[in-house]
């Protein structure tokens, strides 16, 4: 009974933060700690972070666009 109710509470975070796209919660994960890390060089992250983020979507653009 317990071995069942953690496999599905973990399925389901699973689902909740993996879902359809892991990539998107990898880039998530590097942007928030790459923002901790820069957090006291406030100019270098407002450049770094949205390249990141920038970079991350054109990645994903271009992949999907690949599929169709």
């Amino acid at each position: 009974m317990i071995r069942r109710a953690l496999r599905g509470f973990g399925g389901f975070w699973w689902n909740f933060l993996i879902g359809d796209t892991p990539e998107f919660f990898f880039v998530t994960s590097v942007v928030v700690v790459v923002a901790y890390a820069l957090h006291r060089e406030r100019t270098v992250g407002v450049i770094v972070l949205p390249v990141i983020v920038l970079g991350a979507l054109a990645l994903s653009t271009l992949r999907v666009r690949a599929r169709k």
